[in-house]
């Protein structure tokens, strides 16, 4: 039986218990950043820029001809199982879809899960300097332009309530980390699962995310690009932390590896990246 434990947990926590102690606080800390960023938006300079940055979006938008967020909320609002279906979607997407997906990495697809790890890292702290320099409120602050807050109609809560505001920064839509979020999490898994149809799923994903975000006016379409800006960031600077440590930080889309091996070397050999 010992034998047996042993060889699961070295399948699925090749590098010990406290590996994943430490990526958790890796994690903790990140969002301990985000707070501490969160506070700058209690400013009344904050939101103040906050308000006249989203105007800004929005002139941009309309001279690119590309300001249909209005239409595309009305129509999902026509059709209330799709609007209630985005409302969903949009909590899950930051919370149990993509903490669940970094999850099956880590157990099932270690030996990516840090190139992973490190390009969610990258893109946070490119996403922490931009809702620093550049506070946007999002489109749901703007009633006049016939936006409406979907996701407070659908959970009844609104997001201006104390709690939601201790917890989210109201003024961090640029860039939309749910966008980017989205792709750091498809286009690896979609290299790494096996059934053609998950591999689909996770390809369309990020567009789905890209919808959800609109239709619940959390975010603009600039929102969206930039965050898709912000996760090629991630990447390259994961990418080259890959290189500088080709063993335990790379990309390796092959097959899970043995439970004594790993990249090539005995598990109980190899550091804890």
């Amino acid at each position: 039986m010992s034998a047996r434990l042993s060889t699961v947990q070295a399948r699925l926590l090749p590098h010990g218990p406290l590996d994943v102690v430490r990526q958790v606080v890796l994690f903790v800390v990140a969002y301990q950043l985000y707070r501490l960023v969160r506070g700058l938006a209690d400013d009344p300079g904050s939101a103040t820029a906050a308000f006249s940055n989203a105007r800004d979006l929005i002139h941009v938008e309309q001279a690119l001809n590309i300001f249909v967020e209005p239409s595309l909320q009305a129509f999902a609002a026509g059709q209330e199982w799709l609007l209630d279906g985005a409302s969903w979607m949009y909590i899950n997407t930051q919370s149990s879809i993509t903490l669940g997906a970094l999850a099956w990495l880590y157990l099932f697809r270690n030996a990516s899960f840090y190139f992973v790890r490190n390009m969610f890292l990258a893109a946070f702290g490119l996403a922490l300097i931009g809702y620093t320099v550049f506070p946007t409120a999002p489109p749901r602050f703007f009633p006049e332009w016939g936006f409406f807050d979907a996701v407070s109609d659908f959970t009844g809560v609104g997001q201006d309530s104390v709690t939601i505001n201790e917890l989210f920064n109201p003024y961090a839509a640029v860039p939309s980390m749910h966008v980017a979020f989205a792709l750091m999490i498809s286009v690896p898994l979609a290299r790494l699962v096996r059934w053609r149809a998950l591999k689909v799923i996770w390809g369309l994903y990020p567009v789905i995310v890209v919808f959800v975000i609109v239709v619940t006016a959390n975010h603009f379409i600039a929102d969206a690009v930039l965050g898709a800006v912000a996760a090629g960031l991630g990447a390259l600077a994961a990418r080259a932390l890959g290189r500088a440590r080709p063993h335990e930080w790379a990309f390796l889309p092959a097959q899970p590896a043995e439970p004594a091996v790993l990249v090539g070397r005995p598990a109980e050999a190899t550091a804890a990246p």
